[in-house]
């Protein structure tokens, strides 16, 4: 097992198929080529034999084509043609696609599944990468960038190696930089660096990926000495239009700009008493005459609440900036909205946007990088939560208004939408630090793809491509469970953000408390929870109906989101018949003990594993158990010592 190469790491097989040997290319261009490189070395690894390209056809064989009217954009065909396979793309995207299919199913002995067509879901398919060129990597948990190292711009065979990663699960766009733009990586739309991002541009671009950065809404006042940044200002607005011009003159395939705006102290047209939709719009047609897209992150609040305020309610900040400019942006500009209205906790409602916007292109933004979910040393499996998300049905438009039918543009009949993900790779051999973590990179691409496969194919399609068949029913098992486990010794009931304030790892129940995030749990002697509905902050109100109802009253709302949307007694009874409190100290105890089963799962794994992959993740497991015991004492001491009242099991809890 070579972790350096993930779920590329192409091990020989028994092969009887003689058609595997010879490659029949009947389509041509640079895309087409990269598929042909990826077939031949696919091959050659598992089989040892040397591939004969050919254009030509024949039975034994498989052949690649082209055929455009093929149903949706970027799609493909994988059958058996006479004693050989045909693999036909829509595109030459399609083409490369289809390849890594058909890979996979010779890989996972899974070809009697043919005839298979298949093909891109969600338009875009995206990688936020928060790598800054200083080489840090802004809540990265598995080493330095491979992108940048002290201010230079690498490219070499690692970037090479993430790029055919991520085609072979479906990626199409990718943001190389962070959103918090700093000074230096202002100057990557200047001919500072323009030339070494057209490098990254055409390496993506043999794979069908598309180059994207992150901006300094401020550039004009930093790059070129402006005054100011309003969006309405003509001259802001002729120095974005030349920057633009300049930067598709030098890379013809740029996909455009992410902007973090009015948000964590980033400049924006807010400074200006202007919309976001101003802001948006002026970028916008700048990039349009290049066919660039605006992709705009709706991840903007007041990060200096007054914790005092029990009316400001952060979870609201996103639905308020942008529900009143629904219709306002300009066909280009797409609005990135997270999955929850918070902050990536371990659990959240889905984002009130979703439901609430009809006339604006949407992008639904997860986050692989487990920046409060373990940060890749606590194993957390994340596909079971953005399964979730997906199938919420927002009711905006009737029954199943799903998110999934948001994003994916069928329920409005929209072309520029999908998903985005703030990525979590890095430098270390093995790209994501936990071995296990890679599990949550790759699902995301192929559920990004098809929405419709199960978080546990997927999972047991990563787990066969890179541990192999004979551990596959106790590795998948080992990630399905492991959302809930974590979710179990951490924060109870939706209730979220008892982290260590910055870091975000490990248990500090009152760090954000009392702090100016908006990140409150308001624990008291009696009880703890945020009245969310119309008597306490009316967030509720954001939501479609049933869900307004459903979440304002405390008998119907779902009890994973309890404390989320209530202020609760600790002696209040949940409908299993435990009082909130022993619900408190149950699900931290049973948490630790499925932590103790996952690692002892693990040892017994040793003989089928390679030693490398076995120790690291052993370590990083006994890592995880030192942190969900010091979750379990210090939530159960903790609300223990608030209310007095003792666990009816006598277990161990600190005084």
């Amino acid at each position: 097992m070579d972790f350096s190469k993930c779920w590329l790491d192409y091990q020989p097989i028994e092969c009887k198929e003689k058609a595997f040997s010879t490659l029949s290319v009947l389509c041509d261009g640079r895309v087409v080529k990269s598929a042909v490189e990826e077939y031949c070395l696919a091959m050659e690894a598992m089989t040892g034999a040397v591939v004969e390209v050919t254009p030509e056809g024949g039975r034994e064989c498989v052949s690649l084509r082209l055929d455009a009217a093929l149903s949706g954009a970027d799609s493909y065909e994988i059958c058996r043609e006479g004693d050989g396979y045909r693999i036909t793309g829509q595109s030459e995207s399609g083409v490369l696609y289809g390849v890594f299919e058909f890979l996979r199913l010779v890989r996972t002995g899974h070809l009697a599944s043919l005839p298979l067509v298949n093909g891109p879901e969600m338009p875009l398919r995206i990688m936020n990468h928060w790598d800054n060129m200083d080489g840090s990597i802004e809540r990265g948990y598995s080493g330095n960038s491979f992108f940048y190292r002290d201010y230079e711009i690498l490219c070499d065979e690692r970037t090479e190696q993430y790029a055919r990663l991520m085609a072979s699960i479906g990626i199409n766009a990718v943001v190389i930089n962070n959103v918090n733009v700093h000074q230096r990586e202002t100057y990557l739309i200047t001919d500072t660096y323009l030339e070494q991002v057209k490098e990254y541009a055409d390496l993506f671009g043999r794979y069908g990926i598309r180059l994207y950065t992150s901006v300094n809404f401020a550039a004009p006042m930093e790059l070129a000495g402006f005054d100011n940044c309003d969006p309405l200002n003509p001259e802001v607005a002729q120095w974005w239009k030349e920057t633009a011009a300049h930067i598709y003159e030098v890379i013809p395939e740029f996909g455009g700009f992410l902007v973090k705006a009015d948000s964590e102290g980033r400049p924006g047209p807010f400074t200006y008493d202007r919309t976001h939709a101003d802001g948006a719009n002026m970028l916008a047609r700048a990039l349009a005459p290049y066919g660039g897209i605006v992709i705009w992150r709706c991840f903007v609040y007041n990060c200096g609440q007054d914790w005092r305020d029990k009316k400001t309610d952060r979870a609201r900040a996103a639905y308020d900036n942008f529900i009143g400019l629904d219709g306002c942006f300009d066909d280009n500009v797409i609005l990135q909205i997270k999955n929850g209205p918070m902050d990536f906790q371990v659990r959240e409602p889905v984002s009130p946007l979703f439901g609430g916007l009809k006339k604006t292109n949407m992008i639904l933004e997860v986050e692989i990088a487990q920046e409060y979910t373990g940060q890749q040393i606590d194993l957390c499996y994340l596909l079971p939560m953005w399964r979730e998300i997906l199938d919420f049905d927002t009711c905006a438009a009737g029954e199943g208004s799903t998110v999934r039918r948001i994003v994916n543009g069928e329920l409005y009949g929209q072309k520029l939408c999908g998903m985005a993900a703030v990525i979590n790779t890095g430098d270390d051999y093995n790209w994501t630090g936990n071995d296990l973590a890679a599990a949550n990179t790759y699902g995301y691409g192929r559920l990004a793809m098809n929405p419709s496969q199960s978080s546990e194919s997927i999972a047991r399609e990563w787990t066969a491509l890179t541990l192999g068949g004979e551990v596959e029913d106790t590795v998948t098992q080992m990630l399905m469970g492991s959302w809930s486990t974590y979710e179990k010794y951490t924060s109870p009931l939706g209730i979220g953000w008892m982290v260590t304030p910055h870091y975000h790892y490990g248990p500090d129940v009152d760090g954000y408390e009392y702090d100016r995030w908006g990140t409150y749990h308001r624990a008291d002697w009696r009880g703890l929870g945020v009245d969310r509905t119309p008597a306490g902050t009316g967030y509720t109100d954001q939501y479609n109906e049933p869900w307004r109802s459903v979440y304002a009253d405390r008998t119907k709302c779902p009890e994973e989101l309890l404390l989320f949307f209530h202020y609760v007694r600790y002696n209040e009874k949940l409908r299993s018949g435990k009082t909130l409190i022993q619900h408190i100290y149950d699900t931290h105890f049973e948490g630790v003990e499925e932590v103790e089963a996952m690692a002892e799962t693990w040892r017994q794994l040793a003989p089928k594993l390679a030693p490398d992959v076995y120790g690291r993740v052993k370590e990083r497991l006994e890592r995880q158990l030192a942190n969900a015991r010091e979750w379990r004492d210090r939530i159960n001491t903790y609300f223990y010592r608030k209310c007095g009242i003792p666990d009816e099991k006598g277990r161990k809890i600190y005084e």
